[in-house]
């Protein structure tokens, strides 16, 4: 391993004991790196803006240089140029004098936004929306579905579409999570119903239990970070960099 690769790996050691030196206290290592990471974060933000999104989305389609390398691009839409002048507004916010000028990028952004939101609000909950929507009767009342890789094409569809008891179950259980949910996010009025106390309260339960799992997830997530830079530190560098 080179000088040069041992030093960079000796860079990122140093940047993660010092992210990780805020867990015993505040101190001037861990702003330091913090600052470091923020100033590439922004330097690399920037680049990405121009790189990802107005080089792909506006220039390339401006001029028409999207071709394949060796071949001619597709003619240009000259017309984009005036998103320049569009865009540029928008930093008419530090003008005390001419500030409503950046309301009307603004209100083109809003605008294109609202409308995109109504298809991306569908998409995205649509088919939540129908999967939710699951058979509690069972039509084959057998436990468990048969295993199907033994049989035709033929049968093994008839045995997919029929709802077996277990299936019925797990169903049943996920209505009933669902309804009970909902149920506790009745604010406006008084629950007088027991029925409706109790499913509140159930809803109440299960919110606790999905949330649980949510948070146990993320306190994972956390552990695999710590043990990938741990792997770091002392494998990849101790190990390979310092005593290969």
């Amino acid at each position: 391993m080179d000088g040069y690769t041992k030093l960079k790996l000796a860079a990122g050691v140093l940047a993660t004991v010092g992210l990780y030196s805020v867990l015993y206290r505040e101190n001037k290592f861990y702003r330091f790196v913090e600052h470091v990471f923020l100033g590439l974060a922004a330097g690399f933000t920037v680049f990405a803006v121009w790189a990802e999104t107005l080089k792909v989305q506006w220039w390339d389609k401006m001029t028409g240089s999207q071709g394949e390398a060796g071949s001619p691009g597709t003619p240009g839409f000259w017309a984009y140029i005036l998103l320049l002048p569009i865009g540029l507004m928008g930093y008419m916010v530090f003008s005390k004098k001419h500030n409503w000028m950046s309301r009307i990028p603004i209100g083109v952004i809003l605008g294109f936004w609202s409308g995109q939101q109504i298809q991306i609000f569908w998409n995205k909950w649509g088919p939540q929306l129908n999967d939710s929507m699951k058979p509690i009767i069972p039509t084959n009342w057998s436990l468990f579905r048969p295993d199907m890789s033994q049989m035709t094409p033929e049968a093994a569809a008839v045995v997919q579409n029929d709802i077996y008891l277990s299936q019925a179950i797990n169903n049943l259980i996920f209505t009933f999570t669902i309804l009970a949910v909902l149920s506790y996010f009745f604010f406006s009025f008084d629950l007088k119903s027991k029925f409706m106390q109790t499913m509140n309260k159930s809803g109440r339960w299960l919110l606790m239990v999905g949330l649980g799992a949510i948070f146990g997830s993320t306190v994972m997530a956390r552990f695999a970070l710590v043990i990938d830079r741990m792997f770091f530190i002392f494998v990849e560098f101790l190990q390979r960099a310092l005593f290969a």
